[in-house]
């Protein structure tokens, strides 16, 4: 149903109607919605959060119980964490003068891949709402090079910690900016010259869901000619950082935001007039401003592949693997980076390097870097237990996705426990004989073993399928027998 100011007598015609029909009382606002659906054995869904304590004052054992629900073993990577991050709300209560010197002590993690060094690091952001990102050192190169310089970690750093400010303060602005948003959506349906009842009325009416495939029409800013953002790379000896060509034109020029006016509907209308108002009712400089104090204080880098930039005596030719260490070095240390939303100091971010060190050693990184991570820890590789565990035990397991994704077709998995041992075993024999890619194995058995299932699961609709040890053993015939496995690996 298309609104507009000609048939809107129409729509106060149905005022009559409807008044005695509304009940005030069940007026409700209904933009935000929950789902929660849980289901048992081994497709359990269980997926809420622990909020028995806040986030600021885990202690250490609290962070690695946490860290227990999403990732199996590995305890002293996570003890080692769970440290770190606790010193952090402890620096933040020692006195101003000493708070400064306190700076964090960078974490070195050592394993295969797919033994949880990634999750881990990401899981412990999650907990401590703080900035996180994950960069792979190969990425980078020394400056006076082409490709990236490694500042750009903490630009991008920063930008995460603008959205996850930006939406700290959408939540705080969010009711009023509903509230705006109705308004607007009222005063396009009947216009905003109508009568208080009839606003009532039809307020009752747009929050019971009575109108979101209406169509209305609504003015929303755009930007006109609008210029794409480019980054400048930094040039050697300077601090460039970012420039933005929006930013600089637009205060040259002025705001060049205009009103344009579209057709939707109430439903889309609804989205996109709550966060215009949410904008407007943010204040941008004091995001920044907490943006750069949560990045700076609280921010997390999690450097991956750091031992393919080590350079081994015995190759040459590596131009720029050891002149990427060095240029690391000052954002481990301390240092100030430009970023286009202002300076920002390196001194007491976090940093979490990590590699499988298969063909390099720790030793092999520069000294000075190595000084800069001074805790080290070594994660074991996974067991056959360990991967039954991680089959079984997370919150999100695989076991849980895949038949979360058959239920959608109506199909039932039953994973006996002889079956998912059998699965675990023998990703376990082929991390052992062929590659050890860890965790990482149990997707391409468990995609090997469900293939078939996943293929034919239309026409077998309301079917139950028991996965045992039987079932395993057939399914996963070559692999168990075959020593060649190539097509196998990921």
């Amino acid at each position: 149903m298309f609104v507009t100011p000609n048939n809107k007598l129409r729509l106060n015609d149905e005022i009559a109607n409807t008044t005695n029909a509304i009940n005030d009382g069940q007026a409700g606002n209904s933009l935000l919605k929950s789902d929660n659906t849980t289901s048992t054995g081994a497709c359990e869904d269980g997926t809420n959060l622990d909020d028995s304590y806040s986030s600021q004052e885990l202690t250490p054992q609290q962070i690695t119980h946490e860290l227990d629900r999403f990732i199996i073993g590995q305890a002293d990577a996570k003890r080692a964490v769970a440290i770190a991050l606790r010193n952090r709300w402890r620096r933040n209560r020692v006195p101003e003068p000493l708070r400064e010197e306190i700076i964090p002590k960078n974490i070195l993690m050592i394993g295969h891949t797919g033994i949880g060094k990634t999750e881990i690091a990401r899981r412990l952001a999650k907990l401590a709402k703080a900035p996180f990102i994950k960069v792979e050192a190969t990425k980078f190169t020394e400056i006076g090079y082409v490709g990236r310089d490694v500042d750009s970690i903490i630009r991008d750093l920063v930008d995460v910690a603008i959205s996850l400010v930006k939406e700290k303060f959408r939540k705080i602005v969010e009711k009023k900016a509903k509230t705006l948003s109705e308004n607007m959506i009222l005063d396009a349906l009947i216009g905003a010259d109508a009568s208080q009842e009839t606003k009532t009325i039809f307020q009752n009416k747009l929050r019971n869901g009575e109108f979101e495939n209406s169509e209305i029409s609504i003015s929303i800013k755009e930007n006109k000619n609008a210029i794409p953002s480019i980054d400048i790379p930094n040039i050697p000896g300077s601090q460039v950082g970012i420039m933005n060509i929006n930013e600089i034109v637009h205060k040259m020029l002025g705001n060049n935001k205009q009103l344009k006016t579209i057709k939707v509907t109430v439903k889309e209308a609804r989205e996109l007039l709550i966060n215009e108002e949410s904008e407007k009712l943010m204040d941008e400089d004091k995001i920044i401003k907490e943006a750069l104090q949560l990045a700076s204080n609280d921010g997390i880098v999690f450097l991956d592949e750091i031992d393919k930039i080590a350079a081994r005596t015995e190759i040459r030719g590596e131009v720029n693997r050891e002149g990427v260490q060095r240029d690391l070095l000052p954002l481990l240390e301390g240092t100030s980076v430009t970023t286009k939303y202002g300076t920002i100091t390196t001194d007491h971010i976090l940093f979490i390097a990590s590699g499988a060190f298969h063909l390099a050693k720790p030793s092999d990184l520069l000294p000075e870097l190595q000084g800069r991570l001074p805790i080290r820890v070594e994660l074991k590789p996974l067991s056959k237990d360990d991967l039954v565990r991680i089959l079984t035990e997370p919150e999100s397991s695989l076991l849980k996705q895949y038949c979360a994704l058959m239920k959608t077709e109506n199909i039932t998995i039953d994973f006996t426990d002889e079956g998912v041992s059998t699965i675990a075993e023998i990703a376990s024999t082929v991390n052992r004989e062929v590659e050890n890619i860890g965790a990482r194995r149990l997707h391409t058995i468990l995609e090997k073993l469900m293939e078939d299932i996943s293929y034919t699961a239309t026409e077998n609709s309301g079917k139950t399928y028991v996965i045992d040890s039987e079932y395993v053993k057939k399914k996963l015939e070559d692999i168990s027998k075959q020593l060649d496995l190539s097509k196998f690996i990921l």
